[in-house]
């Protein structure tokens, strides 16, 4: 019987058990923003029996290399560091007010426990908030904002606080963790974008099991410091000067409530990668993104982003004279909260495209408009 037009292509999954087993330590571990390296270990670590070399910058990007010696350079990249706190004030009675190190969310913060980094270890805290019986009847409520949201880690002093090892420049992360909800969706804090990063290991991983030898060199690249500029892909990009880069991050999944679709695009998990339209986008190599999904039936989305794309594919994409860059987006639910989701079809389709894209990418590809 001949296939359906409107029949879903048959679902090619890639992430197994061993691999589905260091994305949960993955995320799990905290790597907040300049404070990444424990985090680029543990994804090297992962790395290394798929690739021939690897590297780490001063800053901490982490890079595995397939080929080294190729003159030819193509880059899949994601970036390695989740949004975090910082120790900005400690107070007489022992409480900790906080600055943000990337864009957290602070009508989030109130009552959810964090992890307070320090040389002595990490010390437990919450996000205090006045109980609701005493926030004024009848009165205007005061919202969470950073000069009202402050931590308790059950001090009474400031001296008690400091002799915790805690001072101001402390680092503090959320302490939740890795979850799969209704056998569907990855949820965790860090989803953006470490997903990124397990997603490229897993490219790395298809090639080697696979035995595909490519015609260049391929960079997998684990990027710092993008959550506060996209500082980590503007120095690794100077260093490598690759000739093509791939980059994935994550989008917003605007299904869900108190989003407006005419303003931020009509994208959804579940319904496969999204492909960026925005001047950083490379013409000619997103057509190959697009032509390989349509090529191996993998369900793909698109957006407009205006101006930038706001992910490191404006770094890559403007440095060395310029670089032909791309974007593949995963859609995900609740970014920037504790309870960011992501679709384990998404992350499974994600992972093809890249990978069947590299193999469609010759020898000393040209993507020039004017050949």
């Amino acid at each position: 019987m001949a296939k359906k037009k409107d029949e879903k292509p048959q679902h090619v999954a890639v992430v197994n058990k061993k691999s589905l087993q260091f994305f949960e330590e993955y995320i799990n571990n905290p790597s907040p923003t300049g404070f990444e390296y424990p985090g680029q270990k543990l994804w090297l670590d992962y790395l290394k029996p798929y690739i021939d070399e690897s590297f780490i910058d001063n800053y901490g990007t982490a890079v595995g290399v397939i080929n080294p010696k190729a003159t030819y350079k193509v880059v899949i990249e994601a970036h390695a560091d989740e949004i975090s706190w910082f120790v900005n004030y400690i107070t007489s009675d022992g409480l900790i007010y906080v600055i943000r190190n990337g864009g957290s969310d602070h009508q989030i913060a109130p009552s959810k426990r964090v992890n307070i980094h320090t040389d002595n270890g990490l010390v437990k805290a919450v996000f205090g908030w006045p109980a609701i019986h005493t926030r004024g009847a009848g009165e205007k409520e005061e919202a969470p904002a950073l000069k009202n949201i402050f931590l308790d880690c059950g001090c009474t002093s400031k001296e008690e606080v400091e002799n915790l090892g805690i001072h101001v420049g402390c680092v503090i992360t959320y302490e939740d963790e890795f979850m799969v909800l209704n056998d569907r969706y990855y949820v965790g804090r860090a989803l953006d974008n470490r997903a990124g990063g397990f997603m490229i290991a897993e490219v790395a991983r298809l090639l080697k099991e696979n035995k595909q030898k490519l015609p260049f060199g391929l960079y997998i690249v684990n990027s710092v410091q993008e959550e506060i500029g996209l500082r980590g892909a503007e120095m690794i990009a100077h260093r490598i000067k690759p000739d093509v880069a791939i980059i994935t991050d994550v989008t917003h999944d605007t299904s869900t409530p108190m989003i407006n679709k005419i303003t931020q695009g009509d994208l959804a998990c579940g319904k496969g990668p999204v492909v960026s339209y925005a001047p950083a986008v490379q013409t000619n190599l997103n057509k190959l993104l697009i032509e390989t999904a349509q090529q191996h039936n993998i369900p793909f989305q698109r957006q407009a982003s205006s101006r930038s794309t706001g992910t490191d594919t404006d770094a890559f994409a403007y440095s060395n004279g310029g670089v032909p860059s791309a974007l593949i987006s995963l859609p995900l639910r609740y970014m920037h909260t504790t309870v960011e989701m992501i679709h384990k079809e998404d992350v499974d389709n994600v992972i093809n495209l890249i990978y069947h894209s590299l193999l469609n990418i010759k020898k000393d590809h040209d993507f020039k408009y004017n050949k």
